[in-house]
């Protein structure tokens, strides 16, 4: 039995890929047998400390947290890539208080436990979930219009401030940078959620340890739960699904160009978060739905005809397929990130260029009018969502929490043995 301490900025009742990964992890470990803890960012009308099953959560207070003016989404005040000195308290605090083998962070929160790694003798790992190692933006999109070539201060700086601005794209940059100095050096093991996580992170090119492991759904993703009211809402036919924020980043005007073009088409379904470049208007026989529960979005999943994710950044480990996967559903989605880790083309789904309105138009027409194909891939996709789902890659994660505990040496691994194990979605 370990004691495990998860961090991480964000925790239901804020809702993401990252939350709920942190959550279904939380509580595989537990069952496991593990001790585990939660410390997350104080959210409003939440409580400091309660218990989410096995899991006890304490959420803690930040000086950054607390200047609203620096945060665009009052729902979601991120934390800095610098330790924050009064979360770095209240981690100490934390620490003593749970006594953790084992501090797994999850992006940025790790900066402000990075000047207590060396207490009580906690190992560190830390998931990327995203760019945000290299990237101020976390996107590793240079300017929003293109996949990044790689940091430089010529180029970052520039692109952050049109993000941030100058003064909060200065501080998070040169933040950013300080902190991954550190982290390359006291980090005990990097996970990237994707091959492309670790690539453009640049840990394939360094010395710092690190394994690729994807993003899992619980074993029990497939069972669905008491009916929602908002699905009265969905078409009474057939209908193509889009889950995700509404946000040109993940290709939202390109599958609206798209979709304009198919013939014979049903209606499409968006389900997502509006943000601020959300189309304001859409398309005829296109719906637009916004809050669902996780639990009426997997019945959603269940009566769709298949997927799409077309994202024009390099989508890093996308959850969403593995839950269109564990309801039988093909996906088309776009061939940029962590997306060919997960969709076997032709086998689990079909792959498209990034940012091709045409090609994702064919592709999308050829499961409209191949049904056999469809079949095919909605059978192989739910055979191979096993691989995806925590009965499989938690063991790897406690693999790597046991690999650590159990070797000194492990911080100086040679680069032969970093980036262990096969590739996980292949």
């Amino acid at each position: 039995m370990m004691r495990i301490l998860l961090l991480s900025q964000f925790y239901p009742p804020v809702i993401g890929g990252e939350e709920r990964h942190v959550r279904n992890l939380g509580a595989a470990l537990a069952q496991r047998g593990h001790h585990v803890s939660v410390g997350t960012l104080m959210h409003p009308g939440s409580p400091e400390t309660e218990l989410d099953g096995a899991v006890r959560v304490h959420r803690l207070h930040g000086t950054l947290q607390r200047l609203s003016g620096l945060h665009t989404d009052p729902e979601r005040r991120h934390a800095p890539p610098f330790p924050d000195p009064e979360l770095v308290l209240a981690l100490k605090r934390l620490v003593a208080q749970e006594r953790p083998d084992i501090v797994h962070a999850h992006n940025w929160i790790y900066a402000s436990f990075l000047p207590l790694k060396g207490l009580r003798g906690a190992r560190l790992v830390i998931t990327f979930h995203d760019y945000g190692l290299v990237c101020a933006k976390k996107n590793f999109m240079h300017l929003g219009s293109h996949l990044c070539s790689g940091p430089a201060p010529a180029k970052c700086l520039p692109c952050a401030t049109g993000h941030y601005g100058v003064v909060k794209a200065a501080a998070t940059t040169l933040g950013n940078w300080a902190s991954s100095f550190a982290a390359r050096r006291l980090v005990d093991r990097f996970i990237a959620v994707s091959h492309a996580v670790a690539r453009h992170n640049g840990l394939t090119r360094g010395r710092a340890p690190y394994k690729v492991i994807p993003n899992f759904v619980p074993d029990d993703v497939g069972v669905l739960g008491p009916e929602d009211a908002c699905l009265r809402e969905l078409p009474k036919g057939e209908f193509i699904l889009f889950v995700g924020d509404l946000t040109r980043l993940k290709g939202i005007d390109v599958l609206l160009q798209a979709y304009a073009s198919l013939e014979r088409a049903p209606e499409l379904v968006l389900i997502g978060r509006r943000v601020a470049d959300t189309p304001t208007q859409f398309p005829p026989r296109v719906r637009v739905f916004s809050r669902w529960p996780h639990s009426a979005i997997m019945h959603a999943w269940r009566r769709s005809l298949f997927g799409v994710l077309p994202s024009v950044g390099p989508e890093a480990c996308a959850t969403v397929i593995m839950e269109a996967m564990s309801s039988g559903k093909a996906v088309v989605a776009t061939d940029v990130g962590g997306m060919p880790d997960i969709v076997d083309h032709g086998e689990t789904g079909l792959l498209v260029r990034s940012g091709d309105a045409h090609a994702l138009a064919n592709a999308m027409q050829i499961l409209l009018d191949d049904r056999g194909l469809l079949t095919h891939l909605e059978v192989t996709s739910l055979a191979r969502v096993e691989r995806l789902k925590a009965g499989a890659v938690v063991t790897q994660i406690e693999q790597v929490y046991r690999d650590i505990l159990s070797s000194e040496t492990s911080r100086f691994a040679a680069p032969a043995q970093q980036g262990l194990g096969q590739p996980p979605c292949r």
